[in-house]
């Protein structure tokens, strides 16, 4: 007989084969009531299995179905497989990320409310005796007679009102019904959503748009090969996304949008309201910022087909969404598509499975394409489509780059936070009341403190990394593990009083700026501003309306946004990044030092961009300087070839870490030992060491890195062997395939 296998909800992955009841409609995906020792708990179906004769014992049946219908779909259950095979996880992990905690919890349903509604006017006879008799009830009756579809909520007829309310239910004057309410995440906007019209396409527009009809009208059963849009910034991406969604929903499909941080959300939406102002209640949001219950409610208007747009971060790749037509994955080159919890998977990555799985056409879009994806159209896997001109005919940012080791000079070998050249580009925008944006990729008012006789700087007591000064809080604080510290008014070494600050974050520089621009308004935007929800999104609403002159911020600004009377874009420390150990550190600062600039000259005004740097003669800030793409994408894919780095080889990362340095690093040799036993040929696998920030929420961490031309046959063999050893309780062992981070 076959039986059901039921994941149970909870933090432990508990999985039980249950007895399915004659006449119960149970398929995998679907939600079910089991039971669990002496009560009643909820699970997820994982699939039907045949159960062996011999068992010895009767399995318990389940008790019943917890949803009429399934809320896996059989597409978004084979994706789940495949990415548990793929990235070396399990099948539980995977439909935990494909149902969201707050679907799965009982605590939460949908929100309702009570409404009283008024079908047709009483008889006037009847209407003067209420009003004489009973004044409240006439005056309800009033208000609902001139209420927009002659209803109103309980709640709002005020204190005391039910007994009026019950009453005119008994003489069957209005009825009182329950209305499922929904939390909008955007209803607490200020500003109003206008709608607007499709804009006129550039010839560069109309080519890639004319591309992308020829998939969605393709026959059913068509292969349809991934799109990589290449647009340089201000090329007008976005439009295209706009019409190609508008011929999705007139093909009644639905879309989905993904975008690669909670910041660029809010205008995404926008633009996406305004433009389909006739259906706007049909675009949701999906994100990580909204509340257990927004998010029970958009997943579930997603589920039954009220929301047709689906716009959101990484784990949006999972929306529920009937009859996809279109996905799109706004800046696709971004590494906050890579999830960096189990499970491992790459948003981007899984849109393109999702896509092949759901038969629709799937656009990656950027202006600065990851070379994976670059490089799978140059093998004809892709199919790249270019858009290298700004759509409103303005010319790319002139970006100059400073050399601040000759500012420091000047500054008798300080650290200079703003050049003169910066400084007074600065004060011109100002003066002509035109906007700029400030780029400092580390919040905080200082990176350290540090003793200047005995050289003692602050360090995390978790993390083997400084503690950065916050001066708003006046505490010392590590950006890992989020550790916090008084200040120290002597140093803890030596007892010097002359501790002092080095470096500086996005803190210190709003600080300067108030001083040496007193007329300006000056904002700014990083993790410690953000934690007040909807703080970025009132923030940027008034940038957007010219509020602010000056925008201080770290990468959260960095991309997606457009803000026409930004003139000035100011990059102050372009090295960030640069130099850490990770093979992909010249990309990412080729990448954001273009996105960067990309927001300056979006409007009628020519732009300009200021890059400070230590080392200008870096090929990565050379080649984003003179906006050449092609150019750095050849030098680093040959680079990459010769090393055997992605995307010529899928590369792995395994991680041991504990609280004992010793046992964390033993399991690793051992580990790397029993990998290089009858390893399959054609991997490669690196030297177990520390890792660059060798201590972490107080454990050690050491690393082994593994390459290979094919991924499965890598994460089998990791798999294999991490099944046939016994770790120490106290060691946590973790794999990545195609690791994006390395630190």
């Amino acid at each position: 007989m076959p039986a059901a296998r039921v994941l149970i909800d909870g933090p432990s992955e508990l999985v039980f084969d249950y007895a399915i009841p004659d006449g119960l409609p149970v398929v995998p995906g679907c939600r079910v009531r089991v039971p669990l020792r002496n009560k009643t708990s909820q699970g997820t179906v994982l699939d039907l299995v045949e159960t062996p004769g011999d068992l010895g014992f009767a399995l318990r049946p389940l008790h019943s179905l917890s949803d009429p219908d399934p809320l896996i779909t059989p597409k978004l259950l084979e994706a789940g497989r495949w990415i548990a095979d793929y990235y070396g996880c399990s099948i539980e992990s995977v439909i935990r990320a494909l149902l969201p905690e707050a679907v799965r919890t009982e605590d939460n349903s949908a929100k309702v409310r009570k409404t009283v509604i008024l079908d047709k006017d009483p008889d006037p006879e009847v209407l003067a005796k209420i009003t004489k008799r009973a004044p409240k009830q006439a005056a309800i009756l009033a208000i609902l007679a001139h209420s927009p579809d002659r209803k109103i909520a309980l709640a709002d007829l005020g204190e005391g009102a039910s007994a009026s309310v019950k009453s005119l239910v008994k003489q069957e004057l209005v009825r009182l019904i329950e209305e499922e309410v929904r939390r909008d995440p955007e209803a607490d906007g200020v500003e109003e959503i206008l709608p607007d019209s499709p804009l006129p396409l550039n010839e560069e527009q109309e080519a890639a748009l004319a591309v992308i009809l020829e998939l969605l009208q393709a026959p059913d059963g068509t292969p349809r090969q991934p799109i990589l849009l290449h647009g340089v910034t201000g090329s007008g991406k976005t439009e295209v996304y706009l019409q190609a969604a508008r011929r999705t929903l007139d093909l009644g499909k639905t879309v989905l949008v993904l975008v690669p941080e909670i910041s660029l959300t809010p205008q995404t939406v926008r633009r996406f309201r305004s433009r389909f102002a006739d259906i706007q209640d049909q675009v949701a949001v999906l994100h990580s910022n909204l509340s257990q219950g927004e998010r029970f409610d958009e997943w579930h208007r997603i589920r039954k087909g009220k929301a047709r747009i689906v716009i959101g971060a990484r784990s949006a790749v999972f929306a529920p969404l009937p009859d996809l037509g279109l996905i799109l994955v706004d800046e696709e080159h971004e590494n906050s598509y890579k999830q960096d919890q189990i499970p491992r998977y790459h948003g981007r990555d899984v849109a393109v499975l999702r896509a092949s799985l759901e038969g629709c056409p799937i656009i990656l879009g950027s202006a600065t394409p990851s070379l994976e994806s670059y490089q799978n159209t140059l093998e004809g896997k892709y199919r790249l489509l270019r858009m290298l001109k700004r759509a409103d005919g303005q010319s790319l940012p002139l970006i100059r780059v400073l050399d601040m080791r000759l500012e420091s000079k000047k500054h008798k070998g300080g650290m200079a936070i703003l050049s003169d050249r910066l400084r007074v580009a600065l004060e011109q925008r100002v003066a002509k009341k035109e906007q700029s944006i400030l780029f400092l990729n580390r919040r905080g008012f200082a990176r350290s403190l540090q003793c200047p006789s005995c050289g003692h700087v602050c360090m995390c007591p978790h993390c083997s990394i400084s503690l950065t000064y916050h001066r708003e809080d006046e505490r010392l604080m590590c950006h890992i593990c989020g550790h916090q510290a008084v200040v120290p008014k002597k140093c803890p070494e030596c007892r010097d009083p002359s501790i002092a600050l080095q470096g500086f974050g996005t803190q210190k520089v709003e600080e300067v700026l108030a001083k040496v621009l007193p007329a300006a308004k000056i904002a700014r935007i990083d993790a410690d501003v953000m934690r007040k929800k909807n703080a970025l999104r009132d923030l940027l609403n008034a940038f957007q309306a010219r509020k602010i002159d000056v925008l201080v911020g770290t990468q959260m600004i960095a991309k997606g946004l457009h803000f026409p009377n930004v003139t000035l874009v100011g990059i102050l420390n372009a090295d960030i990044g640069l130099h850490v150990p990770d093979f992909r550190s010249g990309e990412r600062t080729f990448q954001l030092m273009t996105q960067v600039a990309g927001r300056a000259g979006r409007g009628d005004l020519e732009g300009e961009v200021i890059v400070q740097t230590f080392t200008p003669h870096s090929p990565s800030i050379q080649f984003a300087r003179h906006h050449d793409f092609d150019g750095f994408a050849e030098q680093e894919l040959e680079f990459r070839r010769q090393f055997e780095f992605p995307p010529f080889a899928h590369c792995a990362m395994l991680t041991s870490r504990s609280t004992h340095e010793r046992r964390a690093e033993f399991t690793l040799e051992t580990l790397h030992r029993r990998l290089k036993e009858d390893c399959p040929p054609g991997i490669s696998l690196g030297e177990p060491m520390p890792s660059p920030l060798v201590r972490s929420h107080g454990q050690f961490r050491f690393q082994l890195m593994l390459r290979s031309a094919k991924a499965r046959p890598l994460t089998r063999h990791v798999q294999q062997v991490l099944q046939k050893t016994t770790l120490p309780e106290d060691v946590t062992v973790v794999f990545d395939m195609d690791a994006w981070s390395f630190t």
